[in-house]
């Protein structure tokens, strides 16, 4: 059984406008107002300000909750809300927060705020269970419906790495503070995975609520056409005045939406015509990815790819590298960020349209992780994204022709080979089928 809820913060049925999930491609509203934040320096002063000025709903998922100096105000400001009777759902992955998930849970005991573990590690037989390879790797927050942010950025210090300890440059990652109609699947994907967590309480109340109703075949219609494949019509007073900008909002899943962000990223390679920027920490796309990339840099397309060259797991560089020779003879340049840990999810197409999220472009993220990523039409946000990523390529270095093709060739291919055997053993014990 789910433990209970804190006194006092009973979920209330809520009518929620689902269609959005139920498309398998992004779905794009107007009328939203988008700001690109650098780092926690940015992201958690803002978070925690929304924070205490929520009136009646926070949600909060992330995969990593670390508390330190820099988290600590947005752990202060959830449990101020939570106790001025603000209803407050936090949800945490339990293998990316394991490290310091008894402390979180001591901390925010009493405060009222409800806590959800994400497939928690609280037995070793939970590491031999193959569904544990399916991480909730999203990091979204959502305050009174209103105002949400997400991106790649984990509740840690940009400072710190769990496995690598302190570091003097802070990690380059990125996240969006977004107002506006895009708000909603963002709060619902947030809830969805909190209610996942927590045993699906959320929906028992509202099964219950129709149970209760005096016409519970009418309250079952209502909620069906709550489901439909149609959108809701776009209200004047959701709309920011002033900022047209178009938004979608998009996740990876295991249900309707399993491979909706790896498709936006092809078909956004798809329609370059001059530049094309990737930043990722973990990159290794299946074939039609990589020809889509290749296809774009043969036809004049400006394309560049930002990886890391701080390694923080080996393999996974590895796995990127082995690519490097295919890419490189193709036309696409890529460059290793040197100066601190990438962490950044972004991809910037022609100054017009650009993504910041949770998902990398590997077999994990692309195929088991439940992600989330905002996509933004906006041709000054994407221009601002773009010069960040082109600061960042500035501190790089460029992975030059000889560099990869130095070695003999059976040396490559036997890499190449090895990594394709571990990636499809992976996949497999994950219960994925098919050609990645």
């Amino acid at each position: 059984m789910p433990p209970p809820l804190p006194d006092g913060h009973a979920d209330p049925p809520t009518s929620p406008d689902w269609s959005w999930y139920l498309v398998g491609r992004p779905v794009f509203s107007g009328g939203n107002e988008v700001q690109l934040l650098r780092g926690g320096k940015d992201l958690f002063p803002a978070v925690a300000a929304a924070i205490h000025r929520a009136r009646h709903e926070v949600w909060l998922a992330t995969y990593i909750f670390h508390i330190d100096t820099a988290t600590q105000p947005v752990l202060d400001a959830l449990c101020a809300a939570a106790r001025r009777g603000v209803r407050v759902r936090m949800v945490v992955d339990g293998f990316g927060t394991h490290q310091g998930l008894t402390a979180l849970q001591q901390r925010l005991a009493d405060s009222g705020v409800a806590l959800a573990v994400f497939r928690p590690l609280q037995r070793w037989t939970h590491w031999l269970q193959p569904g544990q390879l399916r991480r909730l790797h999203m990091k979204v927050c959502i305050v009174d419906g209103e105002l949400g942010f997400v991106g790649g950025i984990n509740l840690i210090d940009d400072h710190i790495d769990l496995n690598h300890g302190h570091s003097e440059q802070p990690r380059l990652d990125f996240a969006v503070r977004a107002h506006g109609p895009v708000v909603a699947p963002m709060e619902q994907a947030a809830r969805a995975m909190w209610s996942r967590a927590w045993f699906g309480r959320d929906w028992r109340s509202e099964a219950q609520a129709i149970l209760r109703a005096r016409r519970p075949w009418q309250q079952m219609r209502a909620l069906w056409s709550r489901l439909r494949l149609t959108r809701r019509p776009l209200r004047p007073q959701d709309r920011v005045p002033g900022r047209p900008v178009h938004c979608a909002f998009v996740v990876r899943d295991n249900f309707r939406q399993r491979r909706t962000i790896e498709r936006a990223y092809i078909q956004a390679i798809g329609m370059a015509r001059e530049s094309l920027w990737i930043v990722t920490p973990y990159f290794y796309p299946g074939n039609h990815f990589r020809r889509a990339l290749v296809a774009a840099a043969q036809r004049g397309v400006s394309v560049h790819l930002l990886l890391q060259g701080k390694v923080d797991y080996r393999f996974a560089a590895l796995a990127a590298r082995v690519l490097y020779g295919e890419l490189i003879r193709g036309g696409v340049r890529i460059h290793e960020y040197l100066p601190a840990f990438l962490h950044a999810k972004v991809m910037v197409v022609d100054d017009r349209w650009a993504t910041v999220g949770s998902s990398n472009i590997d077999p994990l993220s692309l195929l088991l992780n439940l992600e989330s990523n905002l996509i933004v039409r906006d041709d000054a946000f994407a221009a601002g994204m773009r010069r960040e990523v082109e600061a960042a390529v500035q501190q790089s270095h460029e992975v030059l022709r000889e560099e990869v093709l130095h070695e003999r060739s059976w040396v490559r291919l036997l890499r190449r080979a090895v990594v394709a055997w571990c990636a499809y053993v992976y996949l497999r014990l994950a219960g994925v089928t098919g050609r990645y």
